[in-house]
């Protein structure tokens, strides 16, 4: 069973209906019993990075990620916020996070008169830095929708892939059996679909 953490931050549905497209078991729920029993977890999100911290504990779910994560070791993907909340600390809201990727979230910084608009909204693509389970299949040139004003600076191997928006940023990270992705395959159609199959196949425990 795939649990998806309802911590009040996420597009709870889109992601419950993108799993019942591929016919995977899921659940979307805040009990602290059932994300206990997780076979997988996917950690979605939407908002501001201090609200979603400050959720998690109000719910008194950390205790219990932190088991399934980094000693059961299940596989454990973190989309959009969901990703930002799997690093160490953010810009925004000047909060620290789950500490799991050693990385900082950090705010797009253009330079004067680079003419892009924050939050970076809308479809790009992804240049894989190796061709990982997580991205089995999907192609350079496919796009995947995006919305987000910040972004993650995590040390380049846990990095498997980048966009461009400005600058290069991580929008695909790994450190052993935990994920991350800046964008929404929920929302990304089949390659997203896709992405979130080859989720659901990874088996419990993925090597750095």
């Amino acid at each position: 069973m795939i649990v998806i953490v309802d911590y009040g931050m996420g597009n709870l549905g889109s992601v419950v209906n993108a799993f019942m497209k591929l016919k995977v078991p899921v659940l979307a729920t805040s009990d602290v019993n059932e994300i206990s029993r997780a076979e997988r977890i996917v950690l979605p999100g939407v908002g501001f990075f201090a609200k979603g911290m400050e959720n998690l504990r109000a719910l008194g779910l950390i205790d219990t990620l932190n088991k399934k994560a980094l000693e059961e070791k299940v596989p454990f993907l973190g989309i959009c916020l969901g990703m930002q909340l799997l690093t160490s600390f953010s810009e925004e809201g000047n909060a620290e996070g789950l500490g799991w990727i050693n990385a900082k979230t950090v705010r797009f910084n253009f330079s004067d008169g680079a003419g892009l608009r924050i939050p970076h909204v809308g479809w790009n693509k992804i240049a894989k830095k190796e061709d990982p389970l997580l991205l089995s299949g999907i192609a350079e040139d496919n796009r995947f929708y995006f919305t987000h004003s910040y972004h993650v600076a995590p040390k380049d191997e846990n990095i498997l892939a980048f966009s461009f928006y400005g600058y290069d940023f991580a929008s695909v990270i790994q450190s052993g059996n935990i994920f991350g992705v800046q964008f929404h395959p929920e929302t990304s159609h089949k390659d997203g679909l896709l992405l979130l199959k080859n989720f659901a196949e990874i088996g419990s425990y993925v090597a750095n």
